[in-house]
């Protein structure tokens, strides 16, 4: 039997983390997309799906397609992508871990890669690690000081 301290893969990890979930990171990616823009429309459609993950309509469809089978998405061919009340739950939550982790990386200082790396790490974190940095932008919202105080410290660092 495996205990929590014991080492893996990164490759390990996601499989692990996959038997688990059953989005991958690109449905994810996809399922945050289609919540972001239905939140003004109510729906999107393939092509414009594609364009904004800079993926081809294929692809877009073939994902869409799948989301529909998680029972994520309503979708028909040729038609437009609603969000289902699960599908609405699960965009909003991938929505607000993407802001929670770019404010982390924004209130560490990091500035030129913040949205890369938010997307490099948004799939890949537990859940208690997503509700840490979630309680310490919190804190770190009514602290200011504290990030005046870290500024100062990387400086010398």
């Amino acid at each position: 039997m495996k205990n929590d301290n014991e080492f893996y893969t990164f490759r390990g990890y996601t499989m692990m983390k996959n038997k688990k979930r059953p989005l991958t990171a690109s449905m994810e990616d996809y399922m945050e997309m289609i919540y972001r823009l239905c939140i003004k429309d109510g729906y999107v459609r393939i092509n414009q799906l594609a364009s904004m993950l800079n993926v081809q309509a294929p692809s877009a469809t073939k994902t869409a397609q799948k989301l529909a089978e998680l029972g994520l998405v309503s979708y028909e061919k040729y038609g437009v992508v609603q969000l289902t009340q699960k599908g609405n739950e699960v965009g909003e939550f991938l929505l607000e871990r993407h802001k929670t982790i770019e404010a982390f990386l924004k209130n560490i200082g990091v500035k030129e890669m913040a949205f890369k790396d938010t997307e490099m790490i948004e799939h890949h974190i537990s859940m208690e690690t997503y509700e840490c940095i979630k309680m310490l932008n919190l804190f770190l919202e009514a602290n200011p000081d504290f990030i005046k105080s870290f500024e100062e410290f990387k400086k010398g660092y």
